[in-house]
């Protein structure tokens, strides 16, 4: 699958967040907890340079827990801070300000030994789009000063939103880099709802999402579509589902689109309860 999508506002906003950082004192780069690296933008490493930065992992809720742990010692190991955390809830956000200020408490320090007066932090939020900057910004404001949706690219313009009296937050829109050079990313994204379903081939996501069940999730993946075994090829399993859920057509011919919009739909509605996509150590 070789999917490649980099809307005009995307670029625009590479260059906006470029002119800006100089203004920044720390980068909140939020990830998917299910997908910490494939979630991650390479673009944003060159971007923010050498800001000091957090990286969210939000999500946590609809991620293995056991997994997300992983990631955090992962994240520990290379020197880099991490919060798992779900913003649709806002459990985990009163954490990110005590962390915010330990990582910049040398900076103000010598800002303070220099005679500046206490501000507040200035933050830039950046992340892939989907990925619940939105709904983040809202929960730590306490307004509903973003646009939030379920489809990516909500976000199209920057602002700055002020969070209580010691932050000060730049939402920017979501940044996607310009191509996958490695197909299992843009699976991985995909099946997440990080990109535009009507830019997919659904029957290729679904198949993807059935093989990673298979590998890691049997279990569910037998309970909740109710299969005694699980068949080692993809047809049959395919047809299974189809027949169990009712999506089949007259002649007993399989409506395989249908069937690949069910897997996908309970998968995104933790149907099948919290999943991980990668591992810390897996090529991505």
């Amino acid at each position: 699958m070789a999917i490649q999508w980099f809307p005009g506002h995307m670029a625009k906003a590479r260059r906006q967040v470029t002119e800006k950082l100089k203004l920044i004192d720390i980068v909140y780069e939020l990830v998917d907890a299910r997908l910490p690296l494939s979630s991650r933008n390479p673009m944003i490493d060159e971007i923010v340079s050498s800001k000091p930065r957090i990286i969210l992992l939000n999500k946590a809720d609809m991620a293995d827990a056991r997994v997300t742990k992983e990631w955090l010692s992962y994240f520990k190991e290379k020197g880099i801070h991490a919060l798992p955390l779900d913003a649709q809830s806002g459990k985990g956000l009163k954490d990110i300000l005590p962390l915010s200020k330990i990582v910049l408490k040398e900076k103000f320090d010598r800002l303070e030994a220099k005679g500046v007066r206490p501000r507040a932090i200035r933050a830039l939020i950046i992340g892939i789009p989907n990925v619940g900057k939105s709904t983040l910004i809202n929960r730590l404001a306490k307004k509903n000063m973003a646009k939030t949706g379920d489809r990516p690219g909500v976000t199209t313009a920057q602002q700055w939103v002020k969070v209580g009296k010691e932050i000060e937050l730049l939402d920017t829109p979501g940044i996607l880099w310009p191509k996958f050079e490695d197909p299992l990313v843009g699976y991985k994204l995909a099946v997440t709802g990080a990109i535009k379903d009507t830019i997919l081939n659904l029957q290729d996501i679904a198949v993807y999402a059935l093989n990673f069940l298979k590998e890691n999730y049997p279990d569910r993946l037998k309970d909740r579509f109710g299969l005694e075994d699980i068949p080692d090829e993809i047809v049959p399993l395919f047809d299974e589902i189809a027949e169990r859920r009712g999506a089949v057509m007259s002649g007993g011919i399989v409506d395989y689109d249908k069937t690949s919009e069910l897997i996908i739909r309970e998968i995104r509605s933790e149907k099948l309860g919290p999943l991980s996509f990668e591992k810390p150590g897996e090529e991505i």
